[in-house]
């Protein structure tokens, strides 16, 4: 079944980005409890310095 590259490559996108989620959300689940509110709360200024390296750019 010939396939269009830009399809192949799309759908390797999604199943990288489905496998990263996958991923993150086992992360989470085997966490403790003081690790997951301790990236919550830094997820704020993880934003600021990031949308601030993007301005820069």
């Amino acid at each position: 079944m010939p396939t269009d590259p830009y399809v192949a490559a799309l759908l390797v996108l999604f199943g990288l980005a489905f496998l990263a989620t996958v991923v993150v959300v086992t992360a989470i689940l085997r966490a403790e409890r003081s690790d997951v509110v301790a990236v919550i709360r830094a997820l704020p200024e993880l934003a600021a310095t990031l949308m601030r390296w993007r301005r820069r750019r």
